[in-house]
């Protein structure tokens, strides 16, 4: 089959690899239909190398039709459509009785320290093939892929895989009082559905960004915006937007690839270019993030408000300032989001005709999986309106 194959720093390739096949009584097959580039991804493209090997297959956003299932599976049969959650859970362990499946004590990769095994996300989280590719061996089936109707186009649909929960979860954490105000910094696709989902709650959402097609969309979705661009101090424009108080919550939807921390630029750019026995140990003792975005997070929020996380970071000892912190009694919270958690909200909203998360107007590219490499390349330079991508094997 064809899948987008991981073979070095900014440069991915659609290769020919060999077909998946059932392993465990617990496993389907699925015929990828399609599959999203995540933001997540791109942090693989370029910063977190080490924990890729040549040939590594990507994506974590798919959904599909059923092939073939294993003898324990029981829930869906071939011909089935689904969605594929990007972490993989076994939905019975004490961490998923609690509803914390991006935990999960089946799957968790230990020999790392780290949650849930991920599709597609380095060895850090399982090194288990991606759904960036024409067919996806999905372990832990039993529990894990999401069932949905046919008729509708796939991106009504396949945004359950990560970007609608991670986004329900960020709104969640962020603990916004009623009737309160949520700042989001970045408007890309979790930030998009941050501020859909904060207007859907009844807050008010303001969005932070400073790319023209980004704010564009937000605005278009009711959202009032901030072009960081044009504003040496954001969280002065926040907060005189906010009764000098500061936003009641703020989430950061960006991560540790922040615009304005040159240093830790330089520093991820520095770490990719040394030998894999090397790298791989300094990226998991050092702060290698660029913190701007949660700096201004910190300034932007109002005393007693919360910070959400929903962007990734990687770091272990980044700086962080703890006296402001405490000073402010700002709240953090923060994850990988447990998408089962949240799907019997998200499933009808996905569902119904009027649309009212306004998943329709995220998408701003289709294309090929061949055309993966010219995919990543936009959305990581944000050319070409790239705001979403989705991939049709």
């Amino acid at each position: 089959m064809k899948a987008l194959t991981w073979q070095g720093p900014r440069d991915v390739r659609v290769s020919d690899v060999a077909d998946p096949k059932l392993q465990h009584a617990t496993d389907a097959i699925i015929r990828v239909t399609s599959s999203g580039i995540c933001g997540s991804d791109l942090h693989l493209y370029e910063v977190l190398g080490p924990y890729l090997e040549p040939g590594d297959i990507l994506g974590h956003e798919p959904m599909g039709v059923v092939e073939e299932t294993g003898s324990a599976v029981t829930d869906i049969s071939p011909g089935d459509r689904v969605v594929v959650p990007f972490n993989i859970v076994c939905g019975h362990c004490w961490m998923c009785d609690r509803g914390l499946y991006a935990q999960c004590e089946t799957t968790q990769v230990s020999e790392q320290g780290s949650g849930a095994a991920l599709f597609g996300y380095t060895k850090l989280y399982g090194s288990v093939p991606g759904g960036q590719a024409e067919y996806l061996r999905v372990p832990q089936a039993q529990f894990g892929p999401i069932k949905v109707p046919e008729g509708p186009p796939d991106e009504q649909f396949v945004y359950l895989s990560d970007v609608l929960p991670t986004a329900w979860q960020a709104v969640e954490y962020a603990a916004v009082p009623r009737g309160g105000t949520v700042a989001v910094f970045g408007l890309g696709p979790i930030g998009q559905m941050c501020t859909r989902i904060a207007q859907h709650h009844g807050f008010r959402a303001i969005g932070i960004d400073r790319v023209p097609e980004r704010l564009r969309m937000a605005e278009r979705n009711g959202v009032r915006t901030i072009d960081a661009g044009e504003h040496e101090d954001v969280t002065a424009v926040v907060r005189d937007d906010t009764d000098g108080r500061g936003a009641d919550s703020v989430i950061d939807a960006v991560g540790m690839e922040a615009h304005g921390s040159p240093m830790a630029a330089l520093g991820q750019k520095m770490a990719n270019l040394l030998p894999e026995g090397v790298a791989e140990p300094l990226m998991s003792k050092a702060g290698v993030d660029r913190l701007a975005v949660l700096y201004q997070c910190i300034e932007a929020v109002r005393r007693g408000g919360t910070i959400s996380l929903s962007g990734v970071y990687g770091g272990m000892a980044d700086p962080m300032p703890m006296m402001r912190m405490f000073d402010k009694g700002i709240r953090l919270a923060m994850g990988q989001a447990h998408v089962k958690r949240w799907i019997p909200e998200l499933r009808p909203l996905v569902g119904d005709e009027s649309d009212p998360l306004r998943v329709r107007d995220l998408a701003t590219h289709r294309m090929p999986l061949q055309d993966a490499p010219h995919g990543y390349d936009i959305f990581q330079r944000k050319q070409d309106g790239a705001i979403k991508i989705l991939l049709e094997p």
